[in-house]
């Protein structure tokens, strides 16, 4: 089988590369790379996270959405991840369902209104 430049290296490697494509603004490089290391290391936050942010970057909400929801369902106080299923969301005009991640996510950051 041929692999391509997206496929080869090792996941640390592959890990790097997606990085790269995604601080140079290619987001579609960059989910490219990491579609492919969280089938791999699918136990791992961190690719699937990135890939997510991959996802929403590039406009691919129901793709960005999926991905924070199994982030979610693991790790119900993954801070991050909850605040971003809250933008996927409200990018979707999804408001309703949004503001009660968005919630949890303030909560979860320490951000508790002045009493």
């Amino acid at each position: 089988m041929e692999t391509t430049y997206y496929d080869r290296g090792t996941a640390a490697e592959r890990w790097e590369r997606a990085q790269l494509f995604f601080d140079a603004k290619d987001y579609a490089g960059a989910a490219r790379v990491l579609a492919a290391l969280v089938e791999e290391v699918p136990e791992q936050t961190g690719p699937r996270l990135l890939l997510a942010r991959a996802y929403y970057h590039s406009a691919q909400l129901h793709r960005a959405e999926a991905e924070l929801r199994t982030i979610v369902d693991r790790d119900p106080v993954e801070h991050y991840a909850r605040l971003m299923l809250g933008r996927t969301l409200e990018r979707q005009a999804r408001h309703e369902e949004a503001a009660q991640h968005l919630r949890i996510a303030s909560a979860l950051a320490g951000d508790f209104p002045e009493l």
